[in-house]
């Protein structure tokens, strides 16, 4: 069982636990159903211990847990494969634990609100350009990586074709959209594309623009995803070169939710973002 972010195990024991006060059961009867010891079923639902595929599927049966949504979300802040592998399982050997733990967040969020102070969102980023993000972040990386690392960059956006896509409202400082990445051709296909993208329902676009002046996000860039099903449980995460930091305080939470509210109001609409994004593009 690999090693999971502690605030992942906490979110998972809490609503373990509501959900065993829901079937009426105390952590006795649960392990006795089980066949478990009762530190067991403490350890799981303090987040002290993580949890093993086959009894997270053990235990959720127990509580008579049968939504197949429920089940993959609790699996994939498990970081098990219950709700079937992740894609992503298959890079395993290229992308570090913490991506990993990313992407299978993303995968069964239901909404991400990002802010990005310097480049395009990965999930908006054309091939070309998430190859020059690549070499340029991580230098001296083999070909053969750097063609993994696009791949699973590229994978990651199935979220915005899926039957239910993930609901994506992106805050982009002006600075995205003016830095040349990868040359001029490069930088005009991805603009045609952000443009393109945020014509899609599930896609809101805005553009800070310069003239908005200093802002509270200028620290730097973060995503805030919320899930279906379990309220209370919207995660902020700040990537780092090395490492993302998982905010879970009530506090953080507010905190990020009302400067991306703020940064929203500060920003162009999604349709003078849309201009801007073009009008840039024209003359790249």
């Amino acid at each position: 069982m690999r090693h999971i972010p502690e605030v992942r195990r906490r979110r998972l024991g809490d609503e373990l636990r509501k959900l065993r006060q829901s079937a009426s059961l105390t952590s006795g009867e649960t392990a006795r159903l089980l066949g478990w010891h009762q530190s067991k079923v403490s350890r799981i639902e303090t987040g002290v211990s993580g949890v093993k595929d086959e009894d997270l599927a053990a235990l959720l049966d127990a509580l008579g847990i049968s939504d197949p949504q429920l089940r993959a979300l609790l699996s994939a802040l498990a970081g098990t494969s219950s709700g079937g592998p992740g894609w992503w399982m298959a890079y395993g050997g290229v992308i570090p634990p913490q991506y990993r733990d990313f992407i299978s967040l993303e995968s069964q969020a239901r909404t991400a609100r990002t802010l990005e102070t310097s480049v395009v969102p990965g999930l908006l980023q054309t091939s070309s350009y998430a190859r020059a993000v690549t070499r340029a972040a991580l230098e001296g990386l083999p070909a053969a990586t750097v063609d993994s690392l696009v791949d699973v960059r590229l994978a990651r956006q199935e979220v915005l074709r899926a039957a239910k896509p993930l609901e994506l409202h992106a805050v982009l400082d002006e600075a995205v959209l003016r830095r040349e990445v990868g040359g001029p051709e490069v930088m005009r296909d991805q603009l045609r594309t952000l443009s393109l993208l945020a014509a899609l329902p599930h896609v809101r676009l805005q553009v800070l623009p310069f003239s908005a002046g200093g802002y509270i996000g200028l620290t730097g860039p973060f995503v805030i995803f919320s899930f279906p099903h379990i309220t209370d449980l919207d995660l902020v995460v700040l990537d780092h070169l090395t490492n993302s930091l998982y905010l879970e305080r009530k506090e953080d939470l507010e905190a990020y939710c009302a400067a991306f509210r703020t940064m929203q109001a500060h920003a162009l609409s999604p349709k003078d973002s849309l201009d801007l994004i073009a009008g840039i593009g024209d003359g790249a």
